[in-house]
């Protein structure tokens, strides 16, 4: 899969054969966007051009409530760049385009956008959007407004269609209903929403090996958002380090016992750690952590020893859960 920043690119143009599109945010990529992505695919194949998502970063929302200075305001983001892109490769998608969103991007009106990045940026030949759409400055254009755009005709013209929303035992699939599941800590309903088991990826990194002072070294990845949907104490399961997944137990969240700067931490301590990796063969790895089950969320402790000891509890309750996980 092919990714752009900003659709000013020669080879976007490539060819003269032009898009098949959808457009949106895609926090999560769960079973309604890929339902989304795979009628997006179809359009394109039917059509011979290649399918092209455009997706945005900074979330709009998050733009929007940095500029009225309310950034509390913005939704919880569920997955970082890095995995929404994963996640759309693995659907089949032939390119993205990751726009920034910024002043000038938000204050074009509809028209402009159409003009301007559908057309001469991207010679769009199908047009896919979700029910609730909506584009441009002020939110002023809508599935209406791209469908009249579209009927021009000529080489200018292009197809606009609308996905209705998708349903999963009746119930609505959204980032917003992931973002509540993952809230209440409920990751069996977030996976049922996604299709596949809540999880970050990321480069391990170099912390204060901390953990491996206290007897349970971590692997430490950056969430690179400053609120994420979900945060807590986790059973997890990593992948990325051999063959086979290895079982652990995971924080994720600021480490109010610690630093608490601010910054957002996945921090895994795996079980057993593979001794054909020694004790620095993590770093600099790309690994994937899925978290499976919610123990609790973050606790502050008095002390290194209760830190140890508050890890240690923890790594027998996961313990003890994949265990009886295992004689369901």
């Amino acid at each position: 899969m092919q990714v752009f920043r900003g659709f000013g690119h020669r080879a976007l143009a490539a060819g003269g054969s032009g898009h098949a599109l959808t457009i949106g945010n895609f926090d999560g990529v769960h079973r309604g966007h890929q339902a989304m992505l795979a009628l997006l695919r179809n359009e394109a194949r039917h059509r011979g051009v290649p399918s092209c998502v455009l997706t945005f970063e900074p979330h709009p929302r998050d733009f929007f409530a940095a500029r009225a200075g309310k950034p509390e305001s913005a939704p919880r983001r569920i997955c970082t760049l890095r995995d929404k892109l994963a996640e759309i490769e693995r659907c089949g998608v032939d390119r993205v385009v990751v726009m920034r969103f910024d002043e000038a991007f938000a204050s074009l009106p509809p028209q402009a956008f159409i003009d301007t990045v559908l057309r001469a940026g991207l010679a769009v030949r199908y047009v896919l959007v979700g029910d609730d759409f909506s584009f441009g400055a002020r939110r002023a254009g809508n599935y209406e407004t791209l469908d009249a755009a579209g009927r021009l005709g000529g080489p200018s013209g292009f197809d606009v269609a609308r996905m209705r929303s998708y349903e999963v035992h009746g119930l609505r699939v959204s980032s917003s209903a992931v973002r509540e599941a993952l809230a209440a800590g409920d990751l069996a309903r977030a996976e049922s929403l996604l299709g596949r088991p809540y999880g970050i990826s990321g480069h391990v990194r170099h912390g204060r090996k901390l953990g491996r002072e206290l007897g349970f070294p971590t692997l430490n990845l950056r969430f690179g958002h400053a609120r994420p949907a979900t945060g807590g104490i986790f059973v997890a399961r990593v992948h990325g380090l051999g063959e086979a997944p290895l079982a652990g137990v995971a924080s994720l969240g600021v480490r109010p016992s610690v630093e608490d700067d601010g910054r957002v931490l996945l921090e895994t301590h795996v079980f057993d750690w593979p001794a054909a990796l020694g004790p620095e063969g993590g770093y600099g790895r790309v690994v994937h952590v899925q978290l499976l089950h919610k123990l609790h969320d973050e606790l502050r402790y008095d002390s290194l020893e209760a830190l140890r000891a508050g890890i240690a509890a923890d790594t027998r309750a996961a313990r003890d859960w994949f265990a009886s996980s295992q004689n369901r």
